[in-house]
């Protein structure tokens, strides 16, 4: 599905001013896994049109956040100290706002701490992977196409979409990312889906505090990557976010979605190959309670199976009792005289594949069939039928030099190819001389 074109939304996201400006700081102080001069380039054409787009590349404080409007921290992959935490705390109670992304594996992956100031908003990006159970469109299971993930009904209603289900206002390409544990004042924006596992749980999340700052979690940064942010409606998805962020009031959330949203629980599943290095006995009882024996030899029974003749004797006065002949028993000689009805062997000879035509080209069979008397005459009336009543004594002779020569090849005298009419005559006189002479 094409994106859905919406005005609204880049005309609140494009004429946001405020006191702290226009201005969105790209960190780049943790060696983030996405940048604008990376793998972003296309992110950064679509938004430097109507923003003032920075880059920090040195530790985080207050007076580098001073006049940024939102900061995107786009995949950090090292630890931010308490110093940080602090510079972005008081920029949130200011009135800016944070955009926080990573990938599949959350914190454990990218060995960062990032969760530490997500879950003072209610919000935790979990160390899992949220994959399609099933094809559609995409081969990689990573790259899950989500068509019912819209969790609060306000986000239909920003797209302009008259559709049934809300749920499906958007369809959107979520790869290599995870999902979240929201909780309040944090609102589940977009989850995974149906077709998605884990199954309805939150992707991305809102939250707003009582100082106007604005936070929004994404478990996936490759959704707006170079790759992926032309796919489906990725890039509506950004603008929502962005819409978020810098004008939140033009987007009017559910009230009933953000108290009672349409996910499933977390459902932690065993490590089945953690747990199969850790073998243990189904019954665990302690050495009081059990003889334990040190030689393992003993542990062992003959009883079961053996072979021995204390039964014979028992086995030959059942004899007598039965009243059976004590001899070795006899084969039973079989019946082989069973009436059977007439049958035929259903015998079929070999389908062998037909020959090919022979490749030959097309001739005239009366004429390649046909005696000489029969060809004879046919040239004959060829030539005589072309004859013309003013024809000259050069066409004549040409005429009848052709009827010499095809009647030589007729009739198959030699050196036919190799003279002309008159020395065809000549060999033609000389065999008739050699026959006269020998009656």
């Amino acid at each position: 599905m094409a994106p859905v074109e919406n005005t609204s939304a880049d005309i609140n996201v494009s004429n946001t001013t405020n006191a702290r400006g226009n201005v969105i700081l790209f960190d780049a102080s943790k060696n983030e896994h996405f940048g604008i001069h990376e793998n972003y380039k296309q992110f950064h054409h679509l938004i430097r049109g109507s923003w003032t787009v920075d880059v920090n590349k040195d530790e985080l404080s207050s007076s580098q956040l001073q006049g940024v409007t939102i900061l995107v921290l786009a995949g950090p992959q090292e630890m931010f100290s308490e110093g940080e935490f602090d510079a972005i705390k008081k920029f949130m109670e200011s009135g800016g706002s944070v955009f926080v992304m990573l990938s599949e594996g959350g914190e454990k992956s990218s060995k960062t701490n990032v969760n530490f100031l997500l879950e003072e908003f209610g919000i935790m990006i979990n160390n899992d992977c949220v994959v399609r159970t099933h094809y559609y469109k995409y081969f990689l299971p990573k790259e899950c196409l989500i068509v019912n993930g819209v969790v609060n009904r306000g986000i239909c209603q920003f797209v302009n979409k008259n559709v049934e289900d809300a749920s499906q206002a958007i369809q959107f390409l979520y790869p290599f990312g995870a999902t979240l544990n929201v909780a309040k004042p944090a609102v589940a924006i977009l989850s995974s889906g149906s077709a998605a596992y884990p199954q309805n749980r939150p992707v991305c999340a809102f939250c707003k505090t009582y100082s106007q700052g604005k936070l929004v979690a994404l478990g996936s940064g490759h959704m707006f990557s170079d790759k992926y942010i032309d796919k489906e409606e990725n890039e509506l998805v950004r603008r929502i976010i962005f819409a978020l962020l810098s004008s939140p009031d033009s987007i009017q959330l559910h009230q009933i979605d953000a108290e009672d949203p349409d996910i499933l629980d977390y459902e932690m599943v065993p490590d089945m190959c953690m747990m199969s290095e850790r073998v243990q006995t189904c019954l665990q009882e302690t050495a009081e309670d059990t003889n334990f024996i040190h030689d393992y030899t003993q542990l062992f029974s003959d009883n079961f199976y053996s072979v021995h003749l204390k039964h014979v004797a028992s086995i030959l006065d059942a004899y007598k009792e039965l009243n059976i002949k004590h001899e070795p028993l006899k084969l039973i000689p079989p019946q082989f005289q069973i009436p059977f009805p007439p049958l035929q062997v259903a015998v079929f000879p070999p389908s062998f594949r037909d020959l090919n035509p022979p490749c030959l080209e097309l001739y005239d069979l009366e004429e390649a069939f046909s005696s000489e008397r029969s060809r004879l005459a046919q040239l004959a009336n060829k030539c005589l039928s072309s004859k013309k009543i003013d024809k000259t004594h050069e066409e004549e002779v040409t005429d009848l030099e052709y009827f010499i020569k095809e009647s030589a090849k007729i009739l198959d005298v030699e050196n036919v190819n190799s003279g002309s009419a008159q020395s065809i005559l000549h060999s033609i006189t000389l065999q008739i001389a050699e026959f006269k002479k020998n009656p």
